[in-house]
């Protein structure tokens, strides 16, 4: 199904919006992520996974916001790693791959 309107924006596009919350929802495997301006996204863990390099084993055991800006959280896993997500992760398009 498409929609009228885009949330995410392309890459570089987006407008920046502090983040006000970001939880890990055991249920649906995702993070739900709201900004200051309202906007909310459920982000899923896999994708985060991926990106961060992080075993497909962990477990997430903690989801902070940072504190000063609010510009990105921090997932800490089981196994010591960690993952930091940027507010542009959650609300831009990912940039489209070079032809060759």
């Amino acid at each position: 199904m498409k929609h009228a309107v885009q949330l995410k924006k392309p890459f570089g596009k987006g407008v920046f919006s502090r983040v006000k919350h970001a939880r890990y929802l055991g249920w649906e495997d995702a993070f739900d992520v709201e900004f200051e301006d309202g906007l909310c996204f459920l982000e899923p863990h896999a994708t985060i996974r991926k990106a961060s390099r992080i075993s497909a084993k962990a477990v997430p055991v903690q989801v902070e916001v940072d504190g000063e800006l609010h510009s990105h959280f921090k997932v800490t896993y089981d196994t010591g790693e960690v993952a930091e997500v940027p507010w542009s992760f959650i609300r831009e398009l990912p940039p489209k791959p070079a032809k060759k």
